[in-house]
């Protein structure tokens, strides 16, 4: 997931950068709310790490309602970005943290705790990349500081 989000998030910076896609003040509004939103589903990965599995599924749920409410509400690049993130992280839908034999469980499965972290990693990566979009600016005009999660942009996350 975090891969995908990375190809999704370069391609929006690059078509900032080169004023393919000059967001709007709706975009704008909308960008800093969904990375807020995010940013408070999400937290820090040594935070989101000591969490029980069934907390962190919770959050990473929370992040994709973030998107599809922010989806919701726009149209244009905007939206299809949000669009294609959902996709990205639609994986979280068919997981479950709770045991339960394959005849109940509707096609769920248990994720393991690197599909937990790399979902969690996609959504700090979206929060960088939706701050960024808010501010109608590629990676090359933000400040290029890095995280431990190795997402630029974000070092407190």
């Amino acid at each position: 997931m975090s891969a995908q989000i990375a190809d999704l998030s370069a391609e929006a910076e690059r078509q900032l950068s080169r004023h393919l896609w000059d967001p709007t003040e709706e975009d704008a509004a909308l960008a800093r709310k969904t990375a807020s939103g995010l940013a408070e589903a999400v937290g820090e990965a040594a935070a989101q790490e000591r969490l029980p599995a069934i907390d962190r599924l919770e959050h990473l749920r929370e992040a994709l309602a973030v998107l599809a409410m922010g989806l919701a509400r726009i149209h244009g690049p905007l939206a299809w970005y949000l669009a294609q993130a959902c996709t990205a992280l639609s994986p979280v839908l068919r997981w479950r943290a709770l045991p339960a034999d394959r005849q109940s469980s509707f096609g769920t499965v248990v994720p393991s705790p690197s599909d937990l972290a790399d979902a969690e990693r996609a959504v700090r990566r979206l929060h960088t990349a939706l701050t960024r979009a808010a501010a109608g600016t590629g990676a090359d005009a933000g400040t290029a500081d890095t995280g431990t999660d190795g997402c630029q942009g974000r070092s407190d996350i």
